[in-house]
């Protein structure tokens, strides 16, 4: 073992790595002065593709140079939502409007026309000039709090059309494919709760992503909306299994009434943000994903229910990402999905009608109009499904017109393409034997049946969805008749070695493979279940309160959290522990406080299921006024007397322990908050205290009027109490409390997931919006 070099140069703290950035330059183009916004040969694809109209391809040019606007989307499910928006429109917007920054003038924000109710808006301003100017402290402290507390969301505007698309009720069963880093989740889970007087909607909300790491950063996205409503899994896409769910004693197979398909893209629609795009982007980024593509969209319409909609995104312009892979789904589904008409559920939105013609291009410049053209060398780089249908009926009953590209220039976004498919049938191979492709082939009745071919009489080639030969077996589901239309199941054991010359066949099955952390077992309590009666008779719960939706994280010893999901969610988790890998589920409700069992209950209330707990509550609970409220969040510990009399009295009656501190509207009273308030909170011997993380204390001191600024030294003003340790557990716990500045990160990149089940190569990102 040699020596330590003792006169080893030690690095400097405060230096930099060569090519790394100060975390103050990531505004738009800081750090990037390097990079020049331009590539001859994406301006060549793209001029002989013709996607921009004539004219206005400078346009789309000088646009897509230009930096990104800023846009921010309120939560619209919460109660809140309203006195959010009043508060922006009268306070902040107003204060930053016609301001003068660096030289650079403040544009007053604008709503974005086509986002229903004024819940989404843009402006010029850009991260960098928010965490720099003192001007915009208060603005951008307000933002970064609201975000974390779940009341706003950063998100790049045409991010937000897909979930809108999809036309969400209370009701669905929404997946959500390739959800992280979680803008969109939130977007389905808010539409779920449309109704607030409803603590468990029908539907649910199952997010994916291949990258554990990924699903974490999920995670902490979905947990700021509270709902019991979402679970997150760690799957590949374009391999995720088949769930069951039990229907009367039944099991049936789980099919959704939702899919949002945002699959992994090449990104070049996001060349204002994703500044390195302009120096990576080459033809061959679409060429690679394009199979990928296909296979994750197979997957979907699988699972997704006859008379559902699912909703295929990309933040490419590129038609082999876009029009391409919905060609080949309408194709291979012979009638089963259609593309529907969308141009009016978003009043408002500007954007291009899909193309019917395009050509693929190689990295080296090489055109191809058809498949016929390509040379053997290059099929296994460019395969079929990557050109238009060469039949012009064919092509016409498509309505490929009816996709949308949504272009920068037009109402300065991003670049972004969406369709919307509705399935009218089963998939063709889910609702009969596979179709010949040999024109030898008499009839189907020529097929052998499944117990042959499970005897291996028959071995030959089987096509894949995108044509590409492979040895996967053809799959169908036992049992399975026309009506039902099962999806193929990769642990299905029928036909396992069916292979037939020729066959359509779905995707080649996966065996899956699990990563990153093991995580802790989901345990569902029983209704006799010894941890319920001094929790029933402490907080006096309702007889509908359903006990068998609590569940905690351990096996073993006691138990330190208590979570609810909703019934159907509960009956997904029992019956696919095996099949799925969850990597968390539902919202925590109570948590154990040991000091509460003298007082007749081992466990408090967590303000992070407040809101689903409520409506089962019938005790312990005092009633507050909006001075109680803003008692109780800027003092630490304040004595019952400090509280108004109404409220002092209803304490005075309650023994000490967890307490529901609730504040109802008074419509005579304008100027005080118009929705209702619920904080947890400690009924101490002479004192009470709030029990809320610190940034909702700042969001409800907002609301009734106390403004909370912390300035560059971190002094604060009319500052609330800090949190102690039981608040800051259920502020942080299982979150990211090192995700502060959420907000100022556009949503992450999605990158290549590659057989495995891991990410592309870890270099070069792939965006989406």
């Amino acid at each position: 073992m040699g020596r330590k070099n003792r006169n080893r140069q030690k690095p400097q703290q405060n230096r930099r790595p060569e090519g790394k950035r100060n975390r103050d330059d990531a505004g738009w183009g800081a750090g990037y002065s390097e990079i020049i916004k331009e590539n001859k040969l994406f301006e060549h694809y793209y001029q002989e593709l013709k996607i921009v109209p004539e004219g206005e391809f400078e346009e789309f040019m000088e646009a897509m140079r230009e930096p990104l606007p800023a846009t921010i989307r309120i939560t619209g499910y919460k109660s809140h939502a309203k006195e959010i928006l009043h508060t922006l429109k009268e306070k902040y917007f107003k204060e930053v409007q016609d301001l003068e920054v660096d030289r650079q003038k403040i544009e007053a924000p604008q709503p974005l026309s086509w986002y229903p109710d004024e819940l989404a808006w843009h402006t010029n301003l850009s991260r960098k000039i928010l965490r720099k100017s003192p001007l915009l402290e208060k603005f951008h402290q307000f933002l970064v709090s609201e975000t974390e507390s779940g009341n706003i969301s950063r998100q790049e505007a045409v991010s937000m059309i897909p979930p809108l698309l999809l036309k969400i009720e209370p009701q669905h069963k929404i997946l959500d494919m390739c959800a992280a880093p979680g803008s969109k989740t939130a977007q389905l889970i808010e539409m779920l709760h449309s109704d607030m007087d409803v603590p468990f909607p029908e539907g649910f909300v199952i997010a994916n992503d291949v990258d554990n790491k990924r699903c974490y950063l999920l995670v902490h996205q979905a947990k700021r909306l509270n709902s019991p409503c979402i679970m997150v899994v760690n799957h590949d896409a374009s391999n995720i299994p088949r769930l069951q769910f039990d229907n009367e004693g039944k099991k049936d197979v789980l099919f959704y009434d939702r899919i949002l398909c945002d699959v992994p893209c090449s990104g070049d629609g996001t060349m204002r943000k994703n500044i390195d795009v302009w120096k990576k982007w080459t033809t061959s980024n679409s060429l690679q994903l394009h199979g990928l593509q296909i296979r994750i969209a197979v997957r979907g319409v699988e699972q997704l229910a006859v008379g559902g909609r699912m909703v295929y995104s990309t933040c490419s312009l590129n038609p082999i990402e876009d029009e391409a892979v919905i060609a080949a789904l309408l194709e291979k589904s012979e009638g089963a999905l259609e593309l529907a008409d969308a141009s009016a559920d978003l009043p408002g939105l500007k954007y291009m009608p899909g193309i019917t013609a395009w050509k693929v291009m190689t990295k080296e410049g090489q055109w191809y109009s058809d498949w016929s053209e390509v040379p053997t060398s290059r099929h296994t780089q460019i395969r079929p499904t990557m050109f238009p249908p060469t039949d012009p009926e064919k092509l016409a009953n498509m309505r490929l017109e009816r996709c949308m590209r949504i272009l920068p220039h037009h109402q300065n976004t991003g670049g972004f393409f969406v369709a919307v498919l509705v399935k009218k049938a089963p998939m063709p191979w889910n609702r009969r034997y596979p179709k010949l492709r040999n024109k030898e082939a008499n009839s189907l009745s020529e097929v052998p049946p499944a117990e042959e071919l499970q005897k291996g009489e028959s071995s030959t080639e089987v096509l894949s969805v995108d044509g590409s030969p492979t040895d996967a077996p053809v799959e169908t589901v036992e049992g399975e008749t026309p009506a039902e239309g099962n999806p193929s199941v990769p642990d299905t054991p029928n036909l396992q070695e069916a292979k037939k010359e020729n066959i359509y066949a779905p995707p080649p099955p996966k065996k899956m493979k699990l990563f990153g952390f093991k995580e802790d077992p989901f345990v569902f309590l029983t209704e006799d279940d010894p941890i319920f009666p001094p929790i029933q008779a402490f907080y006096d719960l309702s007889s509908d309160f359903p006990k068998l939706n609590v569940l905690t994280r351990t096996h073993e010893g006691k138990k330190r959290h208590l979570y609810m999901v909703s019934k159907e969610l509960r009956n997904v988790l029992l019956n696919n522990s095996e099949r799925m890998k969850v990597i968390n589920a539902g919202v925590k409700v109570w948590s154990r406080n040991t000091d509460g069992e003298q007082f007749g209950c081992a466990f408090r209330l967590a303000q992070e299921g407040i809101y689903t707990l409520c409506p089962y509550i019938r005790a312990r609970i005092i009633n507050i006024s909006v001075e109680d409220v803003k008692v109780l969040l800027t003092q630490e510990n304040p004595f019952l007397n400090k509280l108004g009399d109404d409220a002092h009295n209803q304490a005075k009656k309650l023994e000490m322990g967890s307490i529901v501190l609730r504040y109802q509207p008074d419509p005579k009273d304008p100027d005080a908050p118009q929705c209702p308030i619920d904080l947890c909170g400690w009924r101490g011997k002479t004192s009470i205290r709030a029990f809320v993380p610190r940034n909702e204390r700042l969001h409800y001191l907002r609301m009734v009027g106390v403004e909370v600024f912390r300035d560059k030294q971190g002094n604060r003003n009319d500052s609330p109490a800090e949190a102690q340790e039981g608040i800051t557990e259920d502020a942080d716990a299982e979150g990211l409390g090192q995700e502060r500045d959420l907000w100022e990160r556009q949503e992450g990149t999605k990158t290549e997931q590659n057989g495995s089940g891991s990410i592309g190569n870890g270099t070069d990102p792939v965006g989406s919006t």
